[in-house]
């Protein structure tokens, strides 16, 4: 295992009932890094993720976040141990305001000075969630529900940032700035495993990048070789 990497996965199995979702998976986050998971819908990735965060339990192999083994974790342990993700399909909470949302990110802490920090900080990065912030999330555009997805998983000041999908159903100027904004939360030292349809966008950002085809790994390389590996062209980035 390389020192350098946040997070590893060995020979991952996982399985929905009988159904083998991902078949001995192996990849790596670089600390600091960014990684990216592509493929088709109902490849896998967002079982992935899953398996990380500790909310489906791999059935083999092996799952190690900053050298230490965490598969078999419970999802809170996971949390504490410093993995945030922002869920597909975005899970905010609909009845409660932006600023109760971004308060939920914080639960386990109880530093208040610096979860006050990091809300003015949240803030920085989506001016918007500061204006909205008295007004529900059930009641926010898709995009500043977005917002406010990666804005409550940055409350918990994650060492590892978990994505799935964090353009999906958006307009491309929205997904430029949501692109933007991973990136200056990785600049601030943030390790990012982010899984991605839109190929392209994932690509450009990443240092490394994962091709993944029903439950397996089909491809792993730098992020910029595979924007001009022609198997990835033709399959993702409709070239």
């Amino acid at each position: 295992m390389n020192k350098a990497d946040v997070l590893v996965l060995k020979n991952v199995h996982t399985y929905y009932g009988n159904i083998h979702a991902l078949k001995g998976i192996d990849l790596a986050v670089p600390k600091g890094g960014i990684a990216c998971l592509i493929g088709a819908n109902g490849a896998g990735k967002s079982t992935t993720l899953m398996t990380v965060s500790g909310v489906l339990r791999p059935r083999q192999g092996e799952v190690f976040f900053e050298g230490r083994p965490i598969h078999g974790t419970t999802p809170e342990k996971v949390a504490a141990l410093g993995i945030a993700q922002s869920p597909e399909g975005r899970q905010i909470f609909p009845r409660m305001s932006v600023l109760e949302n971004l308060e939920m990110g914080a639960f386990l802490r109880r530093d208040r000075e610096g979860i006050q920090k990091d809300l003015e900080w949240v803030y920085s990065l989506f001016p918007i969630l500061q204006d909205r912030r008295n007004q529900l999330g059930g009641t926010l555009s898709g995009g500043e529900q977005q917002m406010l997805a990666i804005g409550r998983a940055l409350m918990s000041r994650p060492s590892l940032l978990l994505l799935d999908e964090p353009s999906l159903g958006l307009a491309p100027k929205i997904v430029e700035t949501i692109f933007e904004t991973i990136l200056e939360i990785n600049k601030r030292g943030t390790s990012i495993f982010l899984v991605e349809q839109n190929a392209q966008m994932a690509l450009s950002i990443a240092e490394i990048g994962y091709v993944m085809e029903t439950g397996t790994i089909v491809l792993t390389d730098r992020a910029d070789a595979l924007l001009e590996n022609e198997q990835v062209k033709k399959a993702y980035l409709g070239e």
